[in-house]
């Protein structure tokens, strides 16, 4: 990965280079004091793939830059020690999602941006199983020898999927991923096509094939009530994440794209609440529909790659 670093600290852009490419995370291309030399054409030239740029610097800061980037391809970190509402709002409509908080930390910098390369290889993944879709439209039925539809591009538009809802890293993502993979089965196998599986039913039968045939009952009733708290955790995550982003912008895409349609509204304005109010509702637990979360899930990832 190659970077372009601004920020008018010397020190941060030093540090930033070791952590870099001391990690192996990359190698940083070029640096700047401010925002006033970097444009699209420089960053295109340079084949930049991730930009981390300072928020508050002077002659121009990283909002004002940012805001001038209109062909920019790759992804933007922003680096931050001011807790604005209104610039981290502004933020979110410019599509900055990433950010790295002064002072420095090797830990955090290294964690953002391998989360960054994560999603930039998801969208490349589903970019590519879009081109093989749109090629293969192209050729006769008969000469077809490949169908992009498969196990591994359902497991990859769904790890695309839980990272735009949050829930990157949890726990009951690998689950929620095992569950992506045997649905595809069913449907292949046509178990499914005018009902969707009981959530019990479901849960029984993904956590047999992880365990083995020769499982015991015992063994797996524990291994199913495991497996749905970990489920019930990781969309409780996602519900605070995507609530979280109304709160900031009830206009950001990535709110109007998902919250609606994995969440009941009411569950969604909720959780709004409880996080702006914590007195109100202090940690009451809100009611989450998880069959709809999961059948969701599939059908987006379905659509992901077709």
């Amino acid at each position: 990965m190659r970077f372009f670093l601004v920020d008018d600290d010397d020190v941060v852009r030093m540090m930033l280079t070791e952590i870099i490419e001391e990690e192996g995370l990359g190698e940083v291309i070029q640096t700047a004091l401010d925002g006033s030399t970097v444009t699209d054409e420089l960053l295109q030239m340079n084949h930049i793939d991730i930009l981390i740029i300072d928020l508050m610097m002077p002659v121009k800061d990283g909002l004002a830059t940012v805001r001038t980037l209109e062909t920019y391809q790759g992804k933007v970190i922003m680096i931050s020690q001011v807790e604005s509402k209104e610039m981290v709002e502004e933020a979110y409509t410019l599509g900055v999602e990433y950010y790295i908080t002064k002072p420095i930390n090797r830990v955090e910098v290294c964690t953002v941006i391998r989360r960054v390369q994560e999603r930039m290889k998801l969208e490349q993944s589903i970019s590519d199983i879009k081109k093989s879709l749109r090629l293969l439209d192209l050729v006769p039925d008969q000469t077809r020898v490949e169908n992009p539809f498969t196990e591994k591009s359902i497991t990859t538009a769904g790890r695309f999927l839980l990272g735009e809802l949050g829930i990157e890293g949890e726990s009951g993502e690998k689950d929620l991923l095992a569950i992506l993979r045997h649905l595809f089965q069913l449907e292949r196998n046509g178990s499914f096509e005018n009902d969707f599986p009981l959530l019990k039913n479901l849960f029984d039968q993904v956590a047999r094939h992880q365990l083995g045939s020769d499982v015991t009952e015992a063994k797996l009733k524990r291994e199913v009530k495991a497996m749905e708290q970990r489920i019930r955790r990781a969309i409780e995550q996602s519900l605070a994440h995507l609530a979280s982003i109304g709160l900031t912008d009830y206009a950001h895409p990535k709110f109007e794209k998902y919250a609606s349609r994995f969440f009941d509204f009411t569950e969604i304005r909720k959780k709004m609440i409880q996080i702006q109010k914590p007195q109100v509702f202090g940690k009451e637990k809100i009611r989450i529909n998880m069959k709809k979360f999961i059948q969701i899930l599939y059908f987006e990832a379905k659509r992901a790659i077709g």
